[in-house]
């Protein structure tokens, strides 16, 4: 069963287990109640993650905080239902391998990961365009060329990719 986990920006992120989820040290979620339970009584969170959410309309507030999770939790869920998934058992190890969904295109998908405040991990761009490491590796090479495209590692040591903001150093005058 997938597992959602939700940094301090916001950002939600997919993992195949909850084991994998806990090993980020991010807020772990895999329902409603349990994003409701992490967010707490922090309204103005709800409605920041849910305006943050891509292809979504903005809200102003939400009805109650049940409702705003459990919106919230089914946007997630759409990155993971079997319309958009395919799970494939191989041996011990369990693969997840993303199809694109309708207008979005791989190079769309990865770009919207990499344009997030904090960037997109090697292991999350592989899990969402389900492509191995050297192939996710070689189209952000390509892109390289028409997007600013910054790699580090994080204190944990995983392999991370943020797209450079063009305003990025630059004063306001």
């Amino acid at each position: 069963m997938n597992a959602f986990t939700i940094d301090a920006d916001n950002n939600i992120t997919i993992h195949a287990t909850k084991k994998a989820a806990r090993q980020t040290g991010a807020g772990v979620f895999d329902s409603a109640e349990n994003l409701a339970e992490l967010v707490g009584q922090d309204n103005k969170r709800l409605v920041e993650i849910w305006n943050s959410l891509t292809g979504v309309a903005p809200v102003k507030k939400f009805t109650s905080r049940t409702v705003a999770a459990r919106r919230i939790f089914a946007e997630a869920q759409k990155l993971t239902t079997p319309a958009t998934r395919a799970t494939r058992k191989s041996g011990a190890t369990e693969k997840v391998v993303a199809e694109s969904e309708p207008g979005n295109s791989k190079k769309q998908i990865l770009l919207g990961l990499i344009s997030r405040v904090n960037g997109a991990s090697l292991e999350e761009l592989m899990l969402a365009i389900g492509w191995q490491k050297h192939s996710v590796r070689g189209f952000i090479a390509t892109l390289g060329k028409t997007v600013a495209i910054e790699s580090f590692k994080t204190e944990r040591g995983m392999r991370t990719y943020k797209a450079a903001r063009p305003d990025h150093g630059k004063s306001e005058g």
